[in-house]
């Protein structure tokens, strides 16, 4: 039996993705040079998984010269999104609270960590009120 299509990018696929929003459109050397700071990758590996993640509608790819630029199909904010939508509705029922619950019992976030997720909540009450505060 195939194995299905994954809808949301592999740990692989995400490293990849990591350096392409970060850099902006690269080459498949531009792509390895970054990812074998972390560990050694063969060339080939990552070509050819750069060209299974075009085949797959992640990344979009055109000629420049003899070598192909690469570059994500989609912002980061939408991609992640969709993997924590994913998430959110797999493991916690689409319970927020439990997913952020979970999230500080697994990190452990300094005090600093906590004033900014405090601040991202005030932001979000500010740009969407609920409407039982009204």
């Amino acid at each position: 039996m195939a194995r299905p299509k994954e809808e949301h990018p592999t740990a692989g696929e995400l490293e990849v993705l990591k350096v392409l929003w970060q850099r902006g459109p690269s080459t498949v050397r531009d792509v390895l040079e970054v990812l074998n700071e972390s560990r050694p990758r063969a060339y080939t590996s990552v070509m050819s998984l750069m060209n299974v993640m075009a085949d797959k509608g992640q990344l979009v790819r055109r000629e420049q010269g003899r070598a192909f630029l690469y570059e994500p199909a989609f912002e980061r904010e939408e991609t992640l999104g969709g993997m924590v939508a994913d998430l959110l509705g797999r493991a916690f029922e689409g319970s927020a609270s439990q997913l952020v619950a979970h999230l500080l019992d697994q990190t452990r976030p300094n005090s600093g960590e906590l004033d900014e997720i405090r601040k991202a909540i005030q932001q979000y009450k500010q740009a969407k009120p609920d409407k039982s505060d009204k």
